[in-house]
């Protein structure tokens, strides 16, 4: 684990320097490379590993867990890696091998989670990331290993993008008409500087995904089915949406807080499709304030040891506010 107060130094001036140019090409993202390692494991019959980065104390058991939308890799969440790793969190990205149904995805990540030795965890899935981690929640309610979701421009119905009858043919398309349906999808035109820069980014890796992979994640995406979510009324649910342009209609998010009437709601002015690259410093300010819920319990995604008690305290509303001798005396006053 490196040294927090070290590591928050350099991060500061490396974050001053990915202000300019493309984001695969800046300091911070080599700086991020370099640092925490990728690791690939394998934990049933496929051929292909989970990828992933596992970033934070190793002692905590119910980490925050990164599920990447269609075009996403691993190193997509490499902001929230980097800077709530600092911070004492435990979080860790993952980039999902093929699997063909939800079923089998929930199923592999599972076992996944039997090797790693975790507990329940807490899932920020963007895009098909928050769907899936909807559904993992759905398929383990009998014995639960989703504590909360913490869902970014995400949906509950397939049906919603109209491609049912396609899905079952993905597996048969070539690559470059997977990519260019997926691009498609993607704003180009007033957009900020920020919002461009994820684009491009998340452009050059979806160009690193090979053909099964893209076909294998559009068939889930796509597939009839849906969220059932009184299955899932314990999970505790906070959902980020953005005001601009992304690829989400309204009548998604819509259905999102029908049914998920008690959800916490994270609004973000602007960020497009990919917020957490876009608008990184807030979307990590909100999944802090998302995971300080669990602070001092169980399922803390933070290394205990680097808690302050009175967060504890003041998320259990047992820590009064501080009064001055000067504010007591004017107590008295009145009260006379």
């Amino acid at each position: 684990f490196i040294d927090s107060h070290v590591f928050n130094k350099e991060l500061s001036v490396l974050n001053r320097m990915a202000d300019s140019g493309p984001i695969i090409e800046s300091q911070l993202y080599e700086h991020f490379r370099s640092i925490i390692p990728q690791r690939k494991i394998v934990v049933d019959s496929a051929d292909q590993p989970w990828v992933l980065y596992d970033a934070g104390p190793r002692n905590v058991r119910s980490p925050l867990v990164c599920f990447s939308p269609v075009c996403g890799t691993a190193d997509v969440f490499y902001r929230q890696l980097l800077d709530l790793s600092a911070e004492g969190y435990r979080i860790i990205s993952v980039e999902y091998p093929t699997y063909w149904s939800v079923e089998e995805f929930c199923d592999g990540f599972v076992k996944l989670m039997d090797h790693m030795q975790l507990d329940k965890v807490h899932i920020f899935g963007a895009s098909l990331g928050a769907y899936l981690g909807q559904k993992l929640a759905e398929r383990t309610y009998r014995s639960p290993r989703v504590h909360s979701l913490f869902l970014c421009n995400g949906f509950m119905d397939t049906t919603a993008f109209r491609q049912t009858t396609l899905a079952k043919a993905y597996w048969a398309l070539p690559a470059f008409w997977l990519k260019r349906q997926l691009m498609m999808n993607l704003p180009t035109d007033n957009l900020k500087p920020s919002v461009a820069k994820s684009i491009d980014f998340m452009v050059e890796k979806l160009d690193t995904l090979d053909r099964s992979q893209l076909a294998s994640r559009l068939t889930m995406n796509c597939t009839d089915s849906y969220v059932e979510p009184q299955k899932i009324q314990d999970v505790f649910v906070t959902i980020m949406d953005v005001f601009d342009e992304s690829a989400l209609s309204q009548r998604c998010k819509e259905e999102m807080y029908k049914c998920y009437p008690e959800a916490k709601r994270a609004h973000l002015k602007s960020g497009g499709n990919f917020p957490y690259l876009a608008c990184h410093t807030e979307v990590n300010l909100m999944l802090k304030i998302h995971l300080l819920t669990f602070q001092g319990t169980r399922y803390c995604a933070k290394d205990p040891t680097l808690i302050n008690p009175d967060e504890i305290r003041a998320v259990r509303g047992e820590l009064e506010p501080p009064t001055s001798a000067h504010d007591e005396r004017n107590t008295e006053n009145l009260d006379q």
